[in-house]
């Protein structure tokens, strides 16, 4: 009998202690849930061994910017959105390095939204799985990872001029596509015809005519499209100003442009065809 007894014993000590192992398993769990899955809810800078720091989501996944969507307003529809799609935060949540004023919201033509960086709408590309990757940068000439530093930027669309008609990018009236160097915001960027190589030959000693076809200011060059090359980029003094130059062609704005992104009025002036101030690309002739 006293056998049987220490074994009823041993297994109510049995029972307790599976009752304490159980209770403490499920504790366990309570006090270590499985973390959720980190959703989007903003921008970042990530840094890219091959492009510096570049702006993604805050998962890490990369944002670009369309060259078609210069003045501003989405190009990317139908098929475009499968490969390419849109970009949007209603309360967007910003890293650090960014400024809430770069950022905004565009509705586009089906009434949906949008999110821009300093007026560029922004898109994923569906071939980047992970991550880090960056495979939409230079797609089809006219796709590029979107970055807070371009000094420059570029279009992709139809020229129109200050005359109303459509142009191409010699100077010729027609309807046609063009690429065209533009600032970081967009806005069109021209040559002189009469300047020689690195030599600004428009602008005044007094900055009397600058009005007229502003000089692009700079501090230095900092990042350039892939699309381009950099070593083609430079700048000269001009009366005190840092101007920049591409291919030898010292770069100007037009001040008929009234600073609105997409607009290239100058390429018809002062008259039709003249070819005095033309758009810049890649098949522009050095100086």
């Amino acid at each position: 009998m006293k056998t049987q007894k220490i074994n009823y014993m041993g297994l109510a000590l049995m029972a307790l202690l599976t009752v304490f192992y159980t209770s403490c398993k499920k504790s366990e769990v309570v006090d270590n849930p499985t973390p959720a899955p980190e959703v989007v809810t903003g921008v970042r800078l990530s840094t890219s061994t091959q492009f510096g720091n570049i702006l993604t989501d805050n998962k890490g996944f990369a944002l670009y910017f369309f060259a078609n969507d210069v003045a501003g307003a989405s190009a990317c529809t139908g098929g475009c959105l499968t490969v390419w799609p849109v970009f949007y935060k209603e309360n967007l949540t910003l890293g650090a390095g960014l400024n809430a004023a770069d950022f905004s919201v565009v509705t586009r033509a089906d009434g949906s939204k949008q999110s821009t960086f300093k007026g560029w709408p922004l898109y994923y590309y569906n071939q980047d799985t992970a991550a880090g990757d960056i495979k939409g940068d230079g797609v089809g000439g006219i796709w590029v990872v979107a970055k807070t530093d371009y000094t420059v930027m570029f279009g992709n669309a139809q020229l129109t001029g200050h005359d109303g008609l459509q142009y191409n990018d010699l100077g010729v009236a027609g309807t046609a596509t063009s690429k065209f160097i533009t600032d970081p915001t967009g806005r069109t960027l021209y040559d002189f015809k009469n300047d020689t190589r690195n030599t600004n030959t428009f602008t005044r000693a007094d900055m009397s005519n600058n009005a007229v076809w502003p000089l692009m200011a700079v501090t230095g060059l900092a990042s350039i499209p892939s699309v381009f090359d950099k070593t083609q980029f430079s700048t000269i003094t001009v009366f005190g100003n840092t101007q920049l130059v591409y291919k030898g062609h010292p770069l100007y704005y037009f001040g008929q442009d009234a600073s609105v992104r997409g607009n290239t009025k100058g390429v018809s002036f002062p008259t039709a065809g003249a070819g005095i101030w033309k758009v810049m690309n890649n098949a522009t002739v050095a100086l």
